[in-house]
């Protein structure tokens, strides 16, 4: 072995036990300096021995810019779901009827965390990660493991220094050693023997921090928050770029081991023994005999996991033996051996100090509640959204008002109501503001209809039933205050910038709000144009930056190359969503056909109502933004089609709504999506007796395919589409 193979070798180990110190342990020894140092030579290594490439290498948790669909896979052993129960009386039921499937037979009972994340399996061979899949269907699941790589808390290499486990384990059972099951895991790093095959199981989460950070960076950027650290958990683990998922800083708790040779015949000391092995498992575990005890756990853990640093939303019961879960089998759906009681909505009353307020890049002002600090699921509440004045109004809301504060299933918080009796007799009802709090101009009412709810969703929102209510009372007002001084309000000048420059516009990646912020407190930037007369020698400081100012610089110049329905959208027109600029560009195909285009023409696009029609005409007969139009054309943005995009577009498809489903050989399903528009259709989300068809791929999911039998909706699959569109 070379010298460079020997450091190559002794680096990768040694990342591999600093993020295992620092991820599961949190006992870091070194500081991050150090780390950074290690992990920089290791990436100098690699890059001059590509020969020596291993997926498992610490520096390949950064992840790949290659995006794909996810492909799917079947389980080894199926993932079944858990029996739910909300109270003492089923705990007890399930206690007995264990104990009669096991006719009388003495038990135990592993009690355990609930963590609230994405379900996750992974498989190791000889000591190495191979396959990281989703639970999915419980049948098939995505496979994951890119992403999963990126996760600094699940070892890609297993521990295998532990010295004579084999003969040791061996040694103590020869000898007849009776290990009470509460004493073993006292012995696991001997006796954990590691099998060559194995699959373990457990739940990939967000921390509470990562969580917070990750929704105050979308608040920022005007994006809608995600509702709770699960839906943001299985958000990024869904991302098609690995290097989303390793910057959002998930976490993985491992809770059950599977396979032909484990260590050990308790649930309980088999995870001990994955504990050995460099894996994360809850501290929390407790084996109990009673139903008292269980009770116990339960209550502990009911006020103790507000100061965990992961959501939870219960406690899982197990029975221990695995002789014995074997005994008991499984129901249709879930195992009989094992149950989860759910904790209830928790809620908090705490005091009302003020109302103060926020502009967004388009003007929208919205109030936020701020209160005496609570703690609440883990974290401490001080500000919740009240969404708009119907809200205020609807609540009777005043000032010093006790209100009652409430995460269900760990949901961002919401107010859900006041307790009148505590109401000081002086108190005073909340008022909505009558000018922007950021530059004074009065504000104004726009009429918002029913199209806020489709602008919404163009917009990116996620809107899913878990956190639809953030927008519903907003959805369902008849109108919404504003800031017209969109030329002069800070906040929509740095917010249109912010949107400009975001991945789904410009995507001018060297830049970022911090950034934007800087330039625009400078001088250097009041509008989005501006951006294109900055020069290197304006952003290089003292001359120490002038590596990063040129990449700014760079990435600046290289958005002039994005396409015309990304320009469109990035002009932050009102109520202008990504869908709906990508509709607008493909029908008018260029700047100037949409300038000029009336109302009634501009309603003659699918999904354009009057409202945004409105809007459009309105940006476009304002000098200001006419001014900056015409500088952006200078500049030599694309404001057309180009002669591909307007050679591939027809009408084949026109006036159908489509759903797609499954997975695909030929395209990714954006790509389909993207197709259906081409072609003059109309992408749906749900099934209903208004679709058209179901573009069926592979495994598409059987309560969609139930519901379109129901509904007598056509199924159409990838080769028929394609002929379908010609293709």
């Amino acid at each position: 072995m070379t010298t460079d193979e020997q450091r190559i070798s002794e680096l990768r180990r040694q990342l591999h036990e600093h993020n295992h110190r620092y991820y599961v342990l949190n006992q870091p020894i070194i500081s991050d300096q150090e780390f950074d140092m290690m992990m920089h030579e290791l990436e100098d290594l690699e890059a001059r021995h590509p020969e020596l490439y291993d997926p498992n290498s610490p520096t390949q948790r950064v992840g790949s810019d290659i995006q794909s669909e996810f492909r799917q896979v079947a389980h080894k052993y199926p993932m079944l779901s858990l029996a739910n129960t909300y109270n003492e009386q089923d705990v007890r039921d399930w206690y007995e009827s264990v104990r009669k499937g096991l006719a009388g037979e003495d038990f135990e009972v592993c009690c355990e965390m609930k963590y609230d994340g994405l379900s996750i399996s992974l498989t190791y061979h000889d000591g190495r990660l191979i396959q990281a899949v989703t639970r999915g269907d419980g049948v098939h699941g995505d496979d994951v493991t890119q992403n999963v790589r990126t996760i600094r808390s699940i070892p890609l290499v297993l521990n295998d220094k532990l010295e004579m486990r084999n003969e040791k384990y061996d040694y103590i059972q020869e000898q007849g050693a009776a290990l009470e099951s509460n004493h073993i895991s006292h012995f696991s790093p001997i006796i954990s023997r590691l099998p060559m095959d194995f699959e373990i199981r457990g739940e990939i989460l967000m921390p509470w921090t990562s969580f917070e950070r990750l929704n105050r960076e979308r608040e920022a950027a005007e994006e809608p928050l995600f509702a709770n650290p699960r839906n943001a958990a299985s958000g990024t683990l869904k991302s098609l770029d690995p290097k989303v998922v390793a910057n959002r800083g998930l976490d993985a708790y491992l809770y059950y081991l599977l396979g032909d040779e484990l260590p050990a015949e308790g649930h309980y000391e088999n995870l001990q023994a994955a504990a050995s092995w460099g894996f994360k498992i809850s501290e929390g575990m407790k084996k109990v005999r009673t139903v008292e005890e269980i009770l116990d756990f339960i209550n502990y853990w009911d006020v103790e996991r507000k100061n965990l640093p992961v959501a939870t939303d219960g406690i899982v019961l197990k029975v221990n033996s695995l002789r014995q879960q074997r005994a008991l089998g499984f129901t249709a759906k879930s195992p009989r051996w094992a149950i989860a009681y759910k904790f209830k909505a928790e809620r908090a009353c705490t005091r009302l100090l003020e109302v103060t307020y926020q502009v967004g890049r388009t003007g929208a002002v919205t109030p936020v509640a701020n209160m005496e600090p609570v703690q609440l699921a883990g974290t401490t509440v001080k500000r919740a959204t009240l969404n708009n004045e119907d809200f205020i109004r609807s609540l009777d809301l005043h000032l010093g008002d006790y209100v009652y504060v409430e995460k269900g299933g760990e949901i961002i918080p919401k107010i859900v109501g006041v307790d009148i009796d505590q109401r000081p007799i002086i108190a005073q009802p909340v008022q909505f503001i009558k000018r922007c709090p950021e530059c004074g101009t009065p504000l104004v009412k726009l009429e918002m209809k029913n199209e806020k709810y489709d602008n919404l969703q163009e917009q990116g929102a996620a809107l899913d039933g878990n956190h639809i209510y953030h927008l519903s009372p907003l959805i369902s007002q008849s109108s919404a205050w504003y800031c017209p001084n969109d030329s002069g309000c800070p906040p929509q000048i740095k917010g249109r910038i912010e949107h400009f420059i975001s991945r789904k516009a410009m995507n001018i990646k060297s830049l970022g709000p911090e950034t934007v912020d800087d330039y625009y407190r400078q001088g250097l930037i009041h509008n989005v144009a501006d951006l294109y007369d900055i020069q290197v020698q304006q952003i290089n400081g003292d001359g120490s930056r002038t590596r990063s100012a040129q990449l700014v610089v760079r990435g600046i110049e290289q958005s002039k190359e994005v396409p015309f329905e990304r320009v469109l959208f990035a002009l932050g027109i009102r109520f202008v969503g990504e869908t709906s600029a990508r509709l607008l560009a493909r029908h008018f195909k260029s700047m100037d056909a949409l300038m000029a285009a009336s109302m009634e023409e501009l309603q003659e696009v699918e999904g354009i109502g009057e409202v945004m029609a409105k809007s459009i005409v309105d940006y476009f007969h304002n000098e200001a933004n006419l001014a900056i139009v015409e500088r952006l054309r200078g500049y030599g943005l694309q404001f057309a089609l180009s002669e591909e995009q307007t050679a591939a577009q027809s009408d084949r498809l026109a006036g159908q709504s489509i759903v797609i489903s499954g997975v695909f050989q030929y395209h990714s399903r954006d790509e389909y999506k993207l197709l259906i528009e081409q072609h003059g259709g109309k992408n749906v989300g749900s099934i209903s007796g208004k679709t058209s068809f179901i573009l069926a791929g592979d495994n598409m999911g059987p309560s969609k395919l139930e519901k379109a039998r129901k509904l007598g909706v056509r199924i159409v699959s990838e080769d028929e589409f394609r002929l379908m569109i010609n293709q």
